[in-house]
């Protein structure tokens, strides 16, 4: 019985983890080396991301109670499971690097089974365009820099009308200057 119930329990925090999560990828690992896993592991959880190895039927459990039966298709094999509470974006950008970085592409070392952005399945093509999106802060910088830019404008315009009423001022005063000499 005791058995059940952490198992239950289990379920529950995978749906409560899928649920909540702004973005999440599903990965299927073999022949991982420990060197590459520890790797991949500690980029995940630089970028905010939670990342541990998931069981299939506990999983495809949570997944049609959390209302995300679309990923039971790739729910076999080895799968880990990536979420970010925060940034959509992260764990697909640390995982499509690290594969990337690693060489992993054409392997079944490691490789992109589905993913989730804010409640929805996403395929693998879908979760590879999203990796190639800036991030947040990225974002974010590029949208101050675009408001900045006419504040700056502004103020390089009024900088100049002010140097040129100055260089009036300075011609009149040189014309005085000379016809009262």
């Amino acid at each position: 019985m005791a058995a059940t119930e952490a198992k239950k329990a289990i379920v529950a925090g995978i749906k409560e983890q899928l649920t909540s999560a702004k973005g999440a990828v599903l990965t299927g690992y073999k022949g991982l080396t420990v060197a590459q896993d520890t790797k991949l592991r500690r980029a995940l959880r630089e970028a905010g991301v939670e990342y541990h190895v998931v069981k299939n039927t506990m999983t495809r459990i949570a997944a049609d109670e959390a209302g995300l039966g679309d990923i039971d298709d790739v729910l076999e094999g080895t799968t880990a499971l990536a979420v970010s509470k925060e940034d959509a974006v992260a764990p697909a950008k640390v995982i499509v690097k690290f594969i990337k970085d690693n060489k992993l592409e054409d392997t079944d070392v490691l490789v992109v089974k589905k993913g989730i952005v804010d409640g929805r399945v996403i395929s693998v093509d879908e979760v590879k365009a999203l990796a190639l999106l800036p991030s947040r802060e990225e974002l974010i910088a590029k949208l101050l820099s675009s408001m900045q830019a006419p504040v700056s404008n502004t103020v390089n315009v009024l900088h100049g009308v002010l140097r040129n009423a100055v260089y009036v001022l300075d011609a009149v005063r040189k014309q005085k200057e000379q016809a009262s000499a």
